[in-house]
């Protein structure tokens, strides 16, 4: 198709020619048009519809109560997330309480998601993958270098943290922002040595719901996993719904599921009544 660009006034044209276009890796505006509902959710309900393509991105800054859904499309995806306070930004996820203050190192369904405050940043409400990762975080632009042979952010192998730097800017967030992360789709085990063992998927169709406890800005990098001992750049497009909810409360059985995760929510609560949030 010839595209006629020749003038300012044909570029315009063509520009607004494309704006009913579709592609297969998109945000879905408003987020109710999406062609993908979640079962039993308004449509009128959601507030983020996003499929993120395999080495794509996303963002969002969501309320507290907001519940997200990651979807496996394809049983090749990589979720990749950092969570931050959106009032505070300097809190943020800290893997290593998150492992320690629920006294279990794998993510699963009633998986607290905490922060170094003490508090519950989001919660694991829902769980049909159970394969994830707290250990390993995200690839680096030296790893992928080594294995791929690049690492740019726009090329055809670009690394995690390299686009959570990229998704960490368009909230004011610099790289000296970006702690450890957590994954999901992609399992790994801790053997009896010590090493890890990669797991791989569940297969296509999985999901994962968050519950944000506190208002947040989310960052998602789906790209493969480190330990991912396939040559290629193997992974595939992660699906993403939110929409309204409510946040954990004391009539939730998580709230009392151990006495560290009842004083994480009670930190929680206290923090968002005061902040009138």
């Amino acid at each position: 198709m010839t595209r006629d660009t020749a003038s300012v006034l044909a570029a315009r044209s063509d520009a607004r020619s494309q704006g009913d276009g579709v592609a297969d890796w998109m945000a879905y505006l408003p987020a109710s048009s999406t062609p993908y509902p979640p079962q039993g959710v308004e449509p009128a309900d959601l507030t983020w519809a996003e499929t993120v393509g395999p080495g794509g991105y996303t963002h969002a800054r969501v309320a507290r109560g907001t519940r997200i859904r990651l979807e496996d499309v394809t049983g090749d995806a990589c979720a990749n997330l950092l969570v931050f306070n959106a009032v505070e930004p300097w809190e943020r996820l800290n893997v290593a309480d998150t492992q320690k203050i629920p006294w279990q190192a794998y993510l699963g369904e009633g998986h607290p998601l905490l922060s170094g405050d003490g508090r519950v940043l989001a919660t694991v409400v829902a769980d049909t993958s159970g394969q994830h990762d707290a250990f390993c975080g995200t690839s680096s632009d030296t790893w992928n270098e080594r294995k791929y042979g690049g690492s740019a952010p726009f090329g055809p192998t670009p690394s995690g943290r390299g686009l959570l730097t990229l998704a960490a800017a368009k909230h004011g967030l610099a790289p000296r922002d970006l702690a450890p992360s957590v994954s999901f789709f992609q399992g790994v085990r801790v053997e009896a040595d010590g090493a890890f063992r990669w797991l791989g998927s569940a297969g296509a169709g999985a999901s994962v719901d968050l519950l944000a406890e506190l208002p947040l800005i989310v960052l998602v990098a789906n790209v493969p996993h480190p330990l991912d001992p396939r040559p290629d750049y193997a992974v595939g497009p992660l699906r993403v719904h939110a929409w309204r909810s409510a946040p954990t409360s004391p009539t939730d059985a998580r709230f009392d599921a151990s006495p560290e995760r009842r004083r994480a929510y009670l930190n929680t609560l206290g923090y968002a009544a005061a902040a009138g949030l």
